[in-house]
């Protein structure tokens, strides 16, 4: 195979494989809701956190909430039923607004890595995320936004 041929394969594959993953993604259930601020609270219902399954009962990782009041989005663990985990997915350390990979957020900028925590594990940043307290009342987060 020579160069031209070559490269023309690996095109193609790299093409089918985003492609791919694109569907794949399509398919899963959305992770960013928009979501309604009532006085100074967000309220999500637990069940924003359930994949629907008729099988069995599993829950999302995490949510995006999105409102076009905040300046930035707001990242949601859910860690088991009673334990979860909100921070403002904005980079400590130039503002940069972050990316959720699995277990950490990621500044696309530079590179700092925090925890599902929201504490930082890799800088230039130099402090975890604004953290939002959260209280569980009727099935719904409450998320504290003062």
């Amino acid at each position: 195979m020579d160069r031209k041929q070559f490269l023309k394969t690996c095109g193609f594959g790299c093409l089918a494989g985003i492609t791919g993953v694109t569907l794949l993604q399509s398919c899963s259930p959305s992770l960013i809701l928009s979501k309604e601020i009532k006085g100074s609270d967000i309220l999500v219902p637990v069940s924003d956190f359930e994949i629907k399954n008729k099988r069995e009962k599993n829950y999302k990782k995490y949510i995006i909430i999105q409102n076009e009041l905040l300046k930035s989005p707001i990242c949601v663990y859910r860690f088991n039923t009673t334990d979860y985990a909100a921070m403002l997915m904005v980079c400590t350390h130039q503002g940069a607004e972050l990316q959720v990979f699995g277990d950490k957020l990621q500044c696309p900028a530079h590179g700092s890595e925090f925890s599902n925590r929201g504490i930082l594990e890799n800088g230039p940043a130099n402090r975890d995320l604004r953290k939002f307290p959260i209280v569980i009342e009727n099935n719904t987060l409450k998320i504290s936004l003062k």
